[in-house]
């Protein structure tokens, strides 16, 4: 019998989403570091832009070694590059060395957020069987609240004790929470069910997987994998590119006040959180590829709306319901990833699968940014990302016939098996 109780795994796996989920928090450091060292403010913001990229290489690049480690080894790893690129980021304030803020927070603290990230997904779906989307919503909406829960502290503790010590602050907290996390996460005995199923009814609630269980390698072979990849990509690169100017698009085309812009960001952030176990656990009743599909035909009438949407309630609803959908895509992710491949190397896969985040993490900003500047205004961009959406809404289609047919070939060869 397993001894570990599936639900603390989980709550384990929130352990270690809600401190690398700090990062989230990065724009409430921008200012203070400003005034504190004189560096420009697109220089500081690098920093932020490596941390995201460097999330993705590394949770590509060591998703392999994730996997053949297992998740309590992982996770001491992410625990100490995370840790330890926030006590660096505080030794660049006291030495005002802009460079060693880009090692710490961005390089070194990246590659923690990328391990971290991918450390508990597989356990977590293996140990959850019967519920894939909730469970991995639960633990990637730790890391989409974690701004909610970070930003004021931080915020406080800048001018209780100085910018340098906060980070440093911040390292010695969550080291000992992901380290204590990590170490209570371990995956199943093979072949283990719930206990709650019984032999009758285990394969009616036990999600069937239609495929062939495959390696982070062959997964690379298949369309499967772009399909995935291409839908993730269009959702962060235009919900990031939102999250990135929404305070001065809602005063633009809403005639927003400043406060009201800010309090809109702030339930923003909520939402993000509530969107990730929200969809992650419909997406265990509806499946997965509907629930891409719906995703897509929301924003293709959200972001068609949003230009137009000149009253202040209308514009927040849209901008809500479109991060919900951004948040979302992340939590379902994880759970696509086992319907379609299995569990035998999905931390290895999802790691490949997030060089779409360190993507659109630069794509969506820049783009939205390079737009702006260019036409004087937010709509063209809006319109573009209609269009994106209409190309991910047609990948998720393909995605959803292909799975269709692979139920199609199971059930057939099935069949066979009992003639």
């Amino acid at each position: 019998m397993n001894k570990k109780n599936r639900w603390l795994i989980a709550l384990s796996a929130v352990g270690i989403h809600i401190s690398i989920g700090s990062v989230y928090a990065w724009s409430v450091f921008k200012k203070p570091i400003a005034s504190f060292t004189g560096w420009a403010e697109t220089d500081i913001s690098l920093t932020f832009s490596l941390a995201i990229i460097f999330l993705g290489l590394s949770a590509a690049f060591m998703g392999g070694w994730v996997e053949k480690n297992g998740p309590k080894k992982s996770g001491f790893l992410a625990a100490i590059l995370f840790a330890g690129g926030l006590a660096l980021s505080g030794l660049a304030m006291f030495w005002q060395n802009i460079y060693l803020l880009y090692l710490g927070y961005g390089i070194i603290g990246g590659m923690g957020l990328g391990i971290g990230y991918i450390t508990p997904v597989s356990t977590l779906v293996k140990w959850f069987p019967d519920k894939r989307g909730m469970a991995t919503g639960l633990a990637i909406m730790g890391f989409g609240f974690a701004s909610l829960l970070a930003s004021p502290v931080i915020v406080w503790l800048i001018g209780k004790i100085g910018l340098g010590y906060t980070f440093i602050s911040m390292g010695i907290f969550y080291f000992p929470i992901m380290l204590f996390s990590a170490n209570y996460i371990a995956p199943p005995k093979k072949d283990w069910v719930p206990a709650h199923l019984s032999k009758e009814n285990i394969k009616e609630k036990i999600k069937i997987d239609y495929y062939e269980p495959l390696t982070a390698k062959e997964a690379l072979k298949t369309r499967r994998f772009y399909y995935l990849w291409v839908m993730l990509f269009i959702n962060i690169t235009c919900g990031i590119a939102i999250i990135s100017v929404a305070s001065p698009m809602a005063q633009e085309i809403a005639k927003m006040t400043s406060i009201a812009a800010a309090t809109m960001v702030g339930i923003m952030g909520a939402l993000n959180g509530l969107g990730r176990i929200g969809w992650a656990s419909f997406s265990d009743f509806i499946g997965r590829p509907n629930t891409y599909i719906t995703f897509f035909i929301i924003q293709i009438i959200a972001f068609s709306l949003l230009p137009m949407a000149k009253d202040p309630l209308l514009f927040q609803t849209l901008v809500l319901v479109i991060i919900t959908c951004y948040g979302g895509g992340f939590a379902s992710i994880p759970a696509y990833i086992g319907d379609y491949f299995g569990t035998k190397q999905l931390s290895a896969i999802h790691g490949n699968i997030l060089t779409a985040w360190a993507c659109a993490g630069y794509v969506g900003p820049m783009l939205v940014s390079y737009i702006k500047q260019t036409t004087s205004s937010y709509e063209q961009t809006l319109h573009i990302f209609v269009g994106f959406f209409v190309v991910a809404l047609i990948v998720a289609v393909l995605a959803k016939q292909d799975m269709d047919k692979a139920k199609r070939l199971y059930l057939k060869n099935l069949k066979k098996q009992e003639v």
